[in-house]
């Protein structure tokens, strides 16, 4: 059995120890610097809770001590301490970031590391890059990739047609972090919440915008391979309009703190969403220009008896299913490990991965 510690009791953090624990194949720790946050933790009886201070260095090697791999669920900022105490403990490490300089220091330290190192496990970036990285390998070359996520409420009920989900310093992180794509062959730098878009899918129009960090590592693996290459994060029309004159008209990009505090005392969080995957690839294929597209829709539904939102249940999925094909020997045990490494159709076939099959929407609105 694999000892595993998940830091960080949030949202997701606790989805995943819950996850993990309902399995025999892991002794599942759930870290946390608030004992509060720990007290209200619905895991299971298998998920043992830790109080864990991860600026306090010492605390934190002596909690990775013996550890078979480290989840990250916490904040954004603190990735760089957990990686740099993983690799020194010789831990296998993994995490959920969006943020663009954290992974590029995660880059850094696998390259003399023991462990294996894989971030950005979760849904964007994660899981959307292993299934953008799969209709890839199905052309003989490559024109454009466009990725598309969002974790949308079933129900909106007010003028941001958004209610919150996850972390809501990585949602600003996200909205305001300058952007990666491949334009006309380069790459480049874009603007947040720019290049708006609308789009129907099932009948439902819906908008799509810049956000950083949803591309993971893509970028650098299909630099010279592709025309085009962009992701994007889907809200319900007016969403980005009233985001842009938070962030930039009353200059809130400043004060993240203060946008934060409005936000989370403004708009309700929801059980009640729907995560909407959607990506098209373009390219040559026997001679003839083709288009392949993944779209795919998942509901909250209820998990080993308790009620998860679709962006819970998505995001840690997605990082179970990585840290079981490590456990498994179907990924390396050693350096930086990409998502587009791994093969979808591993990743779709495992206990963990089965999350991302569908689940009708009439059910899941009446749970």
């Amino acid at each position: 059995m694999k000892k595993i510690l998940v830091i960080g009791a949030g949202k997701i953090g606790s989805t995943i120890a819950a996850l993990l624990g309902a399995c025999l194949d892991y002794q599942v720790t759930l870290a946390d610097a608030s004992p509060a946050a720990l007290a209200g933790i619905k895991a299971g009886p298998r998920v043992q809770l830790q109080t864990l201070d991860v600026a306090d260095a010492i605390a934190l090697r002596a909690a990775l001590a013996g550890q078979f791999a480290v989840l990250s669920a916490a904040p954004f900022q603190l990735t760089t301490a957990i990686a740099e105490a993983a690799v020194a403990q010789e831990v296998h490490y993994l995490d959920l970031t969006e943020d663009v300089a954290s992974t590029r220091r995660v880059r850094q330290l696998a390259a003399s590391a023991r462990s294996a190192l894989i971030p950005q496990c979760g849904l964007a970036p994660g899981f959307v890059s292993i299934v953008a990285a799969d209709l890839c390998r199905r052309f003989d070359s490559l024109h454009s990739v466009r990725m598309r996520v969002g974790a949308l409420p079933q129900f909106p009920s007010n003028a941001l047609n958004y209610n919150l989900t996850w972390s809501t310093d990585g949602v600003i992180n996200e909205y305001c972090e300058p952007c990666e794509a491949i334009v006309d062959g380069q790459l480049r730098q874009v603007p947040p919440l720019a290049e708006h878009e609308e789009f129907s899918l099932d009948g439902v129009t819906y908008e799509a915008f810049n956000t950083s960090g949803g591309l993971g590592t893509l970028c650098e693996t299909l630099l010279g391979q592709v025309k085009h290459l962009n992701y994007k994060t889907i809200r319900y029309p007016g969403h980005a309009t009233i985001m842009k004159a938070l962030l930039n008209d009353l200059r809130l990009r400043e004060r993240r703190g203060v946008l934060k505090d409005i936000l989370e005392n403004a708009l309700p969080t929801t059980l009640q969403d729907v995560v909407i995957v959607f990506v098209t690839v373009s390219g040559q294929r026997e001679g003839r220009l083709m288009q392949e597209t993944y779209a795919h829709k998942v509901y909250s539904h209820a998990v080993h008896g308790v009620q998860r939102s679709a962006i819970q249940i998505t995001t840690a999925a997605a990082i179970c299913t990585v840290l079981d094909l490590l456990a498994s020997g179907r990924l390396p045990a050693r350096g930086f490990v990409r998502q587009e490494d791994i093969a979808l159709a591993d990743f779709l076939s495992n206990r963990f991965g089965h999350a991302f099959a569908a689940y009708p929407a009439e059910h899941a609105a009446a749970a």
